[in-house]
């Protein structure tokens, strides 16, 4: 579903210069498609964490810049910790530099070892890998114990990272190509901010739209959203928020946990769109996504 959002992603974006970082010589390169929810994910998560990478945007269409990788998706992490490595599920990439941050008795090889792919089908009949453990830090007791106190803690942790990637990551591509006026803004926002040219950009905006419109709504049918997708949009974010409680800033607390930083990076994409607009007046999440703003925007500076 996330797809359609960057069909015309090609823009340019600021590198974040790579750099060795206490946890060993750790030098990262992000491919990605600007809008894509998987990618945000990843970024919020490096930037919160002050983890300096490089950026590589995809050419969507052709994926030429990851024509290396027999793995066809975004996101993909390049790491080097003494030895190339290649990460790829945006989860699973989380899950594995987070626990490489926290532990410090595995290589980062070791640890992505603890996520091996599994091959699966889809009701489609397509062939995938899946990663079952991806939600999981694998650290030992000790570590253990000082990222999650208390069981539920963790289990509420996995229980929302899981939420983000199975339901309110489906709601995003509907809800920006909702209706042709949408579709066709939300185009001419990727057009404009990519700096097309004007041929280019006339063709990626007008075609992409339209197929982006008709493609949305196959997604809605897929998904069994409602006729007004906003609905459901509305009704998954106020539950989040709910979750959070009015006793927390985040649900990690007071500092955002990794389905904080999962819901934020999802969200992000939409904003500058009318659903985003849409989103803040008619749901409570502002609160809480105006502190992540403010966190991350700290954590970069």
């Amino acid at each position: 579903g996330g797809a359609g959002l960057y069909l015309a992603a090609r823009q340019r974006l600021r590198e974040h210069s790579a750099a060795e970082l206490p946890a060993g010589r750790l030098q990262l390169t992000l491919y990605q498609y600007k809008t894509c929810p998987f990618c945000s994910k990843v970024r919020a998560f490096l930037d919160y964490h002050g983890l300096p990478y490089e950026i590589v945007e995809v050419n969507p269409i052709m994926r030429k810049e990851i024509k290396f990788s027999s793995y066809r998706k975004v996101p993909i992490l390049l790491a080097n910790a003494g030895s190339p490595l290649q990460l790829n599920d945006s989860s699973v990439i989380i899950s594995a530099i987070k626990t490489y941050l926290i532990s410090k008795r595995n290589s980062l090889e070791e640890i992505v070892s603890f996520y091996p792919p599994m091959k699966t089908v889809t009701e489609q009949g397509k062939e995938v890998f899946e990663y079952g453990n991806k939600y999981w830090l694998m650290l030992d007791e000790k570590e253990t114990k000082r990222v999650y106190p208390v069981k539920e803690v963790r289990v509420e942790e996995m229980k929302w990272r899981k939420w983000a990637d199975d339901w309110l990551v489906h709601l995003i591509s509907p809800n920006v190509y909702r209706t042709p006026r949408e579709a066709l803004a939300s185009f001419d926002y990727i057009v404009r901010e990519g700096k097309f040219g004007t041929v280019e950009g006339f063709f990626a905006k007008y075609m992409g739209a339209v197929a982006m419109f008709f493609i949305s709504k196959r997604l809605k049918k897929r998904h069994h959203l409602r006729d007004d997708v906003r609905e459901d949009l509305y009704e998954a974010v106020n539950e989040w928020v709910k979750a959070v409680g009015k006793h927390r800033l985040f649900m990690g607390g007071n500092q955002p946990n990794l389905a904080d930083l999962a819901v934020y990076g999802v969200l992000r994409v939409m904003e500058g769109l009318e659903a985003f607009d849409d989103m803040m007046v008619h749901t409570k999440i502002q609160p809480w996504y105006q502190r992540m703003e403010e966190v991350i925007q700290r954590a970069e500076a």
